[in-house]
């Protein structure tokens, strides 16, 4: 994989080779993990204000909870092979 150089301040800098020392692990590792919590934190505030933003909408939101039982009605249709595999 290619690499690249990122400036980071020297106080960053001792804390990612502290978190990498004390998990065993390359500093990329661990800034990689970190991104990747980061992605997700960001998807999921994004997602929140979403729903947060869809609920202030009184008829859109009950649009959404009406989908919601309609969907949730098709679960209990009685067909064989519904839900999670056990």
């Amino acid at each position: 994989m290619p690499a690249s150089t990122v400036r980071i301040d020297a106080e960053t800098n001792q804390i990612l080779r502290e978190l990498a020392a004390r998990d065993g692990e390359s500093m990329g590792a661990v800034l990689r993990r970190a991104i990747e919590a980061y992605r997700r934190k960001r998807f999921l505030d994004d997602l929140n204000r979403g729903y947060a933003a869809l609920r202030r909408n009184p008829k859109a939101w009950k649009e959404e909870l009406d989908e919601r039982r309609a969907w949730d009605s098709a679960l209990a249709d009685g067909l064989e092979g519904d839900g999670p595999p056990v």
